[in-house]
């Protein structure tokens, strides 16, 4: 499956953001789809991950609240709407899919078999 990640952009600390991740093959909807973050000189880290079986949603602590992840079937997009942004939510942000379903595997990059091709997020203080 194809991803296509926008929607990043500059915003100030405590602003809002909506990141899409629009597949433009293979329906999204059979795929657990998460959202990772990659900061200068730091590994890719989780965010959050909405579930293909179901649909339940996972959050990586330090967006818990914040964030929100979800699935438009008809549009074949997973959106991550970002409220009270921080500085330190900066980063590049990336969307993946896999065709796994392991809830104690999904915060894995390595459970991910697509990727897309990364959005800046930058949140100035």
């Amino acid at each position: 499956v194809q991803l296509q990640a926008s929607g990043g952009g500059l915003v100030q600390a405590g602003g809002s953001l909506r990141l899409s991740c629009a597949a433009s093959t293979r329906t999204l909807s059979r795929y657990t789809t998460g959202w990772f973050r990659q900061a200068p000189g730091k590994g890719r880290e989780f965010v959050a991950t909405i579930r293909k079986n179901g649909g339940s949603t996972s959050y990586a602590e330090s967006v818990k609240g914040r964030f929100a992840i979800s699935r438009d079937n008809v549009k074949n997009t997973v959106y991550l709407q970002m409220n009270s942004l921080k500085p330190e939510d900066t980063a590049v942000y990336y969307c993946a899919a896999s065709q796994r379903d392991i809830i104690t595997t999904m915060k894995n990059p390595t459970t991910y078999d697509y990727w897309g091709q990364g959005t800046q997020v930058t949140v100035s203080s």
